[in-house]
């Protein structure tokens, strides 16, 4: 077993684990950050950030998450790339098992961030970044003056139909049932708009599209079983998220959808183990919200072990 014991380990590389690793380095706690995958989160599959404050005109989401990593390793930060499997207490420590190795540490922060549902046709992989986007507050923008299609039913999708009608020329909402789960405050707003078209009963079937990207989606109605082309440059998917949380299901509080539940300090309920980003039960998942987790969970956790 590693006998050397770290402050804090952080679980999960993208902009609340980058942010969190920052805060706790620079304050000389002896940090670990572990990545199952690459680091900087799914904002390395953005193509361009334009509302992150600081960077007018935007930037690309791989050189931004770039940026973090270099800033955070300025002040000492380990890096380590590895699956966590498991987090167990032991005494007042906590271990966390990565791919079967111990690691002991004193406090944990986990960040490991949420994967949007995706749709599974043929077409969505190939387009993501392309047209195909899990976002409206983050790419509706660029969008503008074309026709958008967004699937959904829930309070959610509902909004960013609304908030994509700032841009678009006209927005599809493509609902597989006959009905919307959304508040009625929402669909009244919804079909007051005169942009805005639903699609009652369909669902995506494939996207299609050329070498500039998205050009049309194929909608089959449920019911009828008939299908159409819709001419369309963006498809923004908002059917939910998994949050990447499953191997804690038995050791934190998690709400139904899976996210780890938290105070507003960001503290979990096993202490000394705090939550940031969109691992965490929030109204909020932008990179700009992530940050403020991972930094208020970094003081939280050196609070807790300066108490300790």
């Amino acid at each position: 077993m590693n006998q050397e014991v770290y402050d804090v380990v952080i679980i999960g590389g993208g902009p609340a684990g980058l942010t969190a690793g920052l805060y706790t380095s620079r304050a000389k706690l002896r940090s670990l950050l572990v990545e199952r995958m690459i680091m900087g989160g799914q904002v390395m599959t953005t193509t361009k950030v334009e509302n992150y404050p600081g960077f007018p005109g935007g930037i690309d989401g791989p050189d931004l998450m770039t940026r973090f990593q270099e800033h955070c390793q300025e002040f000492g930060l380990e890096v380590e790339t590895g699956e966590v499997q498991n987090l167990l207490e032991r005494g007042k420590e906590k271990i966390v098992v990565i791919d079967g190795r111990e690691v002991r540490t004193r406090a944990v922060i986990i960040t490991t961030g949420a994967e949007p549902r995706k749709l599974g046709v043929p077409g969505e992989e190939k387009f993501t970044g392309r047209g195909v986007s899990y976002c409206a507050t983050c790419d509706g923008a660029f969008f503008r003056e074309v026709p958008v299609a967004i699937v959904g039913g829930g309070d959610t999708a509902v909004e960013e139909a609304l908030f994509l009608t700032r841009f678009a020329s006209k927005v599809y909402l493509i609902h597989r049932r006959g009905e919307l789960r959304a508040t009625k405050i929402l669909q009244d707003r919804l079909f007051a708009n005169e942009k805005i078209e639903v699609l009652w009963n369909s669902s995506v079937e494939r996207v299609e599209g050329d070498t500039s990207g998205m050009t049309a989606a194929v909608v089959r109605d449920t019911v009828s079983e008939e299908r159409r082309s819709l001419e369309l440059h963006g498809l923004f998917v908002a059917i939910g998220v998994t949050p990447k949380a499953q191997f804690l299901a038995d050791i934190l509080q998690l709400d139904p959808d899976g996210h780890i539940l938290t105070d507003a300090e960001c503290r979990t309920s096993m202490p000394g183990v705090f939550a940031a980003g969109d691992v965490r039960k929030k109204i909020l998942k932008q990179i700009a919200t992530a940050v403020g987790d991972g930094a208020v969970a970094a003081i939280m956790a050196e609070k807790y072990l300066m108490e300790e």
